[in-house]
């Protein structure tokens, strides 16, 4: 099994929440009003007048077979605008409870 934590712009909610579904993606924490700036060419989404933007994160634990299909719809997606932007990490899980 692995985690992906994905960290996307909030206008990508709807977006994300659908893919999880498609994907028959039950599981997942999310935090909501997160802060961040991307580390290659992103623009701070810092709530901010300056960086008005915010951003959503969530964490997933799913099966080894669909985590490259997961990021293959996550690069899709920031395909469709790069400016709101994105990012998907995955880990191994070595032990659950």
């Amino acid at each position: 099994m692995k985690s992906v934590f994905i960290a996307y712009n909030q206008a990508f909610t709807e977006r994300v929440e659908y893919m999880l579904d498609r994907l028959e993606i039950r599981g997942y924490t999310q935090w909501t009003d997160t802060y961040g700036r991307g580390s290659i060419d992103g623009n701070p989404h810092l709530g901010t007048h300056t960086w008005p933007e915010i951003n959503n994160a969530l964490l997933t634990i799913v099966e080894d077979e669909k985590v490259e299909i997961l990021l293959e719809k996550i690069k899709k997606l920031n395909a469709v605008n790069t400016e709101i932007g994105i990012r998907a990490f995955v880990w191994n899980i070595e032990q659950t409870v």
